[in-house]
């Protein structure tokens, strides 16, 4: 019987084994992808050109296999002294920040590098509220769920086979108290029930209120892939308050009436929606033409015009101070910073999280552009950090970021 014993236990051992091995390998597989979305996804995407370059094969097009170290670890002198770094500032008018081998090591900057190598662009599937993600959470707990079964099994075996032990040697042992009486089942159980409902109570307190990947259908179905992406047209142009600005602003339907009063009709590539359909583009200016009171007949405004009830996409809670116009025309930061890409999106969806751990990363990353005096460059918003610009000046600190200047500090946001 002892046989038996030890024939269970080491396949109960096996397969704790197995499963932790697992885990390992997930977790070392998304070591990668957690880096990248610490230190790169604000300004690098794995498959397409951003702020930056696309990380997929980049350690091919560049100059040679350590040349990725010495640009990490030594941007701002190699920005003005290799000719590979020197075409990336030109071709993408922005530099990247420098980092310490301290802050991110060789062996995390290789990490980022195989997961974006290995990265595919992952088939959409429908959320409940419009967008679209992926959620592995059921999966995950479909799997504990059974393993836990497993265990549970194993351990009634094991009972069994000891019970069936002490009867062949003679051994009296008192009757095993029933599971659902056992102390130690209902302790763990109740432990476990516990762990579940807090980890379900805290995701959604965390969560309350975010709407990553939020994609609602709007009045009209207005592309920005069509008018920023293909036709270039200016985010400012439309949304001319984000420069002046706490708001980015709502176009009036006038401002579209500016070019659609000649554009009557769309003759670009076909417009398709999330499910696979494709959008009546000229159907969409027409209904743009009745929000108006516009005829395009007689080119005439013929009928009373009414706003668009656009959906809004982007919402902070109340008690968050966000500044478009501190943004754009004092941090220098591009539209795609906090919205993705919005010149390749058919439909806008939020893109970004939106979470203060979010915004206080980007705070602590992104360099300040002091104003110089003497080349007449930089912001001179920032000309009261005189102290800082003279460190910089005398070599004491190679940049500013964010940070350094109070942007972590709670009443930044918070008041």
């Amino acid at each position: 019987m002892s046989c038996y014993r030890n024939i269970i236990t080491r396949a109960f051992i096996s397969l704790l084994f197995v499963f932790s091995f697992s885990l390992f390998n997930i977790s070392f597989a998304q070591d990668g992808e957690a880096l990248f979305k610490a230190n790169c996804a604000s300004c690098h995407r794995p498959l397409e050109d951003f702020t930056g370059p696309a990380l997929k094969g980049a350690r091919d097009r560049e100059p040679s296999k350590d040349w990725v170290y010495k640009w990490v670890y030594n941007t701002n002198s190699m920005v003005n002294s290799d000719p590979y770094a020197m075409a990336l500032k030109a071709r993408f008018q922005s530099v990247m920040t420098q980092q310490s081998e301290a802050n991110l090591s060789k062996k995390d900057v290789e990490a980022i590098l195989d997961w974006a190598d290995k990265y595919e662009k992952p088939a959409p599937t429908k959320t409940p509220n419009g967008g679209t993600g992926e959620d592995n959470s059921l999966l995950y707990g479909i799997l504990t769920i059974i393993l836990a079964v497993i265990a549970f099994i194993l351990l009634q075996v094991n009972s069994s086979l000891r019970k069936l032990s002490d009867e062949k040697e003679g051994i009296r042992r008192s009757e095993p108290v029933p599971f659902y009486r056992n102390k130690t089942y209902l302790m763990a159980g109740i432990l476990v029930l516990f762990l579940i409902g807090g980890y379900f109570v805290i995701d959604a307190a965390i969560g309350l209120g975010r709407q990553q990947n939020y994609q609602p259908e709007q009045p009209i179905y207005y592309s920005h892939q069509v008018h920023a992406g293909v036709n270039q047209i200016s985010c400012l142009y439309c949304h001319t308050n984000a420069q002046y600005s706490k708001t980015a602003g709502i176009p009036s339907v006038n401002v579209c009436m500016n070019c659609h009063k000649g554009i009557k009709e769309y003759t670009g590539e076909p417009i398709l929606r999330e499910d696979g359909s494709q959008v009546d583009a000229t159907g969409e200016i027409q209904k743009l033409y009745e929000y108006a009171g516009w005829n395009p007949v007689k080119k005439v405004y013929d009928k009373p015009g009414k706003p668009i009830q656009w959906v809004k996409i982007h919402n902070l809670p109340d008690h968050v101070y966000f500044n478009h116009s501190q943004h754009v025309m004092v941090g220098k930061q591009q539209c795609q910073t906090c919205h993705g890409p919005i010149q390749d999106m058919p439909q806008v969806y939020q893109f970004s999280p939106l979470s203060m751990g979010w915004c206080i990363n980007c705070h602590r990353t992104t360099k300040v552009d002091f104003y110089n005096k003497e080349t007449g460059e930089g912001n001179k918003f920032y000309s009261i950090y005189e102290k800082f610009h003279n460190d910089i000046k005398s070599g004491k600190i190679d940049s500013v970021t964010v940070e350094k200047i109070g942007g972590t500090e709670c009443q930044k946001c918070h008041y």
